[in-house]
């Protein structure tokens, strides 16, 4: 199975759907980041300069199938006219009467943004018949959000079963490099999982001790693993009722010879807040007030040793509290090291999630990293090694 390439395809005069992520933050009507404008600029505009009539069609929000008028796409329209600096036509519906008179008032090159497909009660529930209204309005079917992949949504599956379907350039361009980092990697591949909980991200380290040769495990998940081999962890988060859990993961990754690297040495607290008094400890040295907010420096210059020797990372969640100073240090430095080993040429290092994101941002190495994903549930799903039913739909008998 393979995709059909939008840059070899004829779209001269061909009408075509294109789901992009527009579930863009907003504050009074106003974007506040267009990041996800941008990210689709590329495939619009490479529509229109293949001769294509280009319809959007996106989510906004929650409305539940109902029309909130409050969650309507139109606000959109200056900031995305002034990104590509042409003028935004809008359909007041996103399917039936209304957009097919969008559409045929649309001349080659045009674009026309549809209203929020979450206004229709079909929409989240994949409804067959909601995709054969939207299909009518095109020839061609593309998908650039990716972010919307691991929902199975009229917009995203149904209507690709139904026309010529097309991953747009960004979708395309995230897949290659997941497809580097975890479906054919170059070994040894590292893996960075942080954040609070191991219940939410169980899944996600079954698949990795499969896949990986080492696992480094931080944040407060880290504390279970440890708790698991019978380290006391004072206060610190910690899920004692998924001790069993963490060690049969453990059993997990010694079957499949991946080494899980966890925190010797932590950094501590009595209160969870920026600038608490702290000390750094050995991981058998924390007091039952205290709480693990940190790893500690030797734990980081493992991390780092062991970056060293790989030659492919994904990377999900902090290794700390990186939002309370100077619980931040551990991620911050671990993701130094990575950004300047994947700018070097050494590392393909490839990282998402909101927190991860954010964490990148913070240590502003986030465009060192060879690819950093936005795309939140979907990017977690796949290191999960579930299938996206987005991008499933668009695959081609090769």
């Amino acid at each position: 199975m393979t995709f059909l390439s939008l840059k070899t395809a004829d779209l001269q005069g061909k009408r075509a759907f294109v789901r992009v992520d527009f579930n863009v933050p907003m504050q009074d009507g106003v974007i506040t980041d267009d990041t996800r404008l941008r990210a689709a600029l590329p495939t619009i505009k490479l529509l229109i300069e293949k001769g294509a009539k280009v319809i959007l069609a996106a989510h906004f929000d929650r409305p539940k199938g109902k029309v909130v008028p409050a969650m309507s796409l139109e606000p959109i329209i200056p900031a995305l006219a002034a990104l590509l600096d042409k003028p935004i036509a809008f359909a007041a519906d996103c399917v039936g009467p209304v957009a097919e008179a969008a559409v045929a008032e649309m001349k080659t090159g045009d674009v026309l943004l549809l209203e929020n497909t979450r206004f229709q009660p079909g929409e989240e529930k994949n409804d067959p018949e909601l995709a054969k209204g939207f299909a009518r309005l095109a020839d061609v079917y593309v998908n650039d959000a990716f972010s919307a992949a691991h929902r199975a949504h009229a917009s995203t599956e149904a209507i690709a079963h139904l026309l010529p379907a097309y991953p747009g350039l960004s979708m395309a361009h995230e897949l290659d490099y997941l497809d580097k980092a975890l479906g054919n990697p170059t070994h040894p591949v590292m893996a960075v999982v942080g954040g609070a909980k191991v219940s939410s991200k169980i899944d996600l380290l079954q698949n990795l001790v499969s896949r990986v040769d080492i696992l480094a495990v931080g944040g407060g998940m880290a504390n279970t693993f440890l708790a698991a081999r019978g380290a006391h962890v004072g206060k610190s988060l910690c899920e004692h009722d998924l001790l069993e859990t963490a060690r049969a993961i453990e059993a997990q990754a010694a079957a499949n010879k991946c080494q899980i690297l966890l925190p010797t040495d932590v950094v501590v607290a009595e209160a969870f807040a920026a600038h608490a008094p702290h000390r750094t400890c050995e991981i058998d040295d924390v007091k039952d007030q205290e709480m693990i907010l940190d790893a500690g420096p030797k734990s980081v210059a493992a991390l780092a040793a062991a970056l060293e020797t790989a030659k492919t990372l994904v990377w999900n969640g902090p290794l700390g509290a990186f939002e309370l100073p100077p619980f931040d240090i551990g991620t911050m430095e671990a993701a130094r090291t990575a950004a300047a080993l994947a700018h070097s040429g050494r590392l393909v290092a490839v990282a998402g999630g909101g927190d991860t994101v954010s964490a990148l941002n913070q240590a502003k190495v986030a465009g060192d990293f060879t690819f950093v994903s936005t795309a939140g549930g979907a990017f977690l799903e796949w290191m999960e090694g579930k299938a996206l039913p987005g991008v499933e739909a668009l695959k081609h008998p090769s």
